[in-house]
């Protein structure tokens, strides 16, 4: 017999877990299935800094706030902006007033699903595809089995499997690609680079490359190295051989600052590449009954404008609203939520590409100076 789901929520990330949340704490019985076999099934990524009017909005609903506060990390909204010498053009010290505090991924996680009744999560179930079925939708598992739902929520990623269902687009490559390094027990065997970080953001940009790097709650400087380059150029270097690999990163750096290129050379384990891709701004659909999409199924884009979790768990927290403000008329909910998401995701969407364009353009690392300059 095919097991039926009032609402089904289809990824266990910050948005599907801040929806899941507000649900729960509304009364409204929900599910959530997720492909990782367990929490634990892979690393959740590095600090997340959570704004005033989004993120922290969003826990606010979920009735987590307070909790959120004592995981913050200390320090973690200081700022250095270096050119590719290594010359320092701006810094910021966290003086602890700032609106968005950091916090470790994982915790952040950890705090939602600590939040939820055990078994609302279904772990190890990857969905393969859904289907209407007659006023509700069927999902199909990769295990084979089938459940239907009333109100099915795609908070699956950049790849969704329930996108399809209101929309024709999908993510396009932004010319930009990350490979993600870390350096692990930076203080005690990374003293030279912990300093060239400094205490919260690094940013070291210049024309079509840069870094991008922060420590990370466990003591290792998480950083992301950023190329402007070929969508292709991802597969013409064996990862899987880190010297050969970091050679090769190194060719492109071959005029930087000794210490930046020292977070490459220096970095421990395996180096992972992370092609940046994002949907059409302004990405929206037309109203389906019964389904809709949070995050970055939603509104993919690059993470230049650091909104991604935030607007996820944004997008959550309102969805949850909704429902539990349109008791049994689930498409006045979704009409209201989306109202407001697509301009939301749109104006976060065209910040973000702006974003990408001026931290890597010719004269990088001014622009993103200047732009900082006008936010004070």
């Amino acid at each position: 017999m095919t097991t039926h789901h009032p609402i089904a929520i289809i990824g266990a990330g910050l948005g599907g877990l801040t929806l899941a949340r507000v649900l729960h704490v509304n009364g409204i019985e929900a599910a959530v299935f997720d492909l990782d076999t367990s929490p634990s099934a892979r690393t959740q990524g590095g600090m997340l800094d959570i704004h005033e009017e989004s993120g922290q909005e969003a826990l606010r609903a979920a009735g987590l706030h307070e909790e959120f506060r004592t995981l913050v990390h200390p320090g973690g909204e200081a700022l250095r902006i270096l050119d590719k010498h290594a010359v320092v053009h701006r810094e910021e010290a966290d003086d602890g007033d700032g609106g968005r505090p950091e916090i470790a991924r994982g915790d952040l996680r950890d705090l939602l699903l600590g939040s939820l009744p055990d078994g609302m999560v279904r772990w190890g179930s990857k969905v393969t595809g859904a289907r209407p079925l007659g006023g509700s939708h069927e999902v199909a598992l990769a295990d084979g089995t089938t459940f239907t739902t009333g109100l099915l929520v795609g908070a699956d990623g950049a790849w969704s499997k329930v996108r399809p269902l209101v929309s024709d687009a999908k993510p396009s490559y932004e010319g930009l690609s990350f490979i993600e390094v870390h350096l692990h027990d930076a203080a005690t065997r990374h003293p030279a680079s912990t300093a060239l970080v400094g205490g919260g953001m690094l940013f070291a940009l210049g024309e079509g490359k840069g870094f991008l790097a922060h420590h990370d709650s466990g003591g290792s400087l998480h950083v992301y190295v950023a190329l402007k380059t070929g969508e292709d150029w991802i597969s013409t270097v064996d990862f899987t051989d880190t010297a050969a690999a970091k050679a090769t990163m190194l060719e492109h750096f071959d005029d930087w600052a000794d210490g930046l290129r020292a977070l490459i050379a220096d970095a421990d384990g395996e180096l992972t590449p992370r092609p940046i891709h994002a949907l059409p701004i302004g990405h929206s659909w037309d109203r389906v009954p019964g389904v809709t999409l949070l995050g970055d199924a939603a509104h993919l884009m690059s993470p230049f404008a650091g909104e991604g979790a935030n607007l996820a768990m944004h997008d959550g927290a309102e969805l949850g609203l909704a429902i539990a403000a349109h008791p049994g008329d689930v498409e006045a909910a979704l009409g209201t939520y989306e109202k407001a998401l697509f301009p939301r995701s749109e104006a976060s969407a065209a910040e973000s590409a702006e974003s990408l364009v001026l931290c890597f353009a010719e004269d990088a690392p001014q622009p993103l100076l200047e732009r900082f300059a006008s936010y004070r």
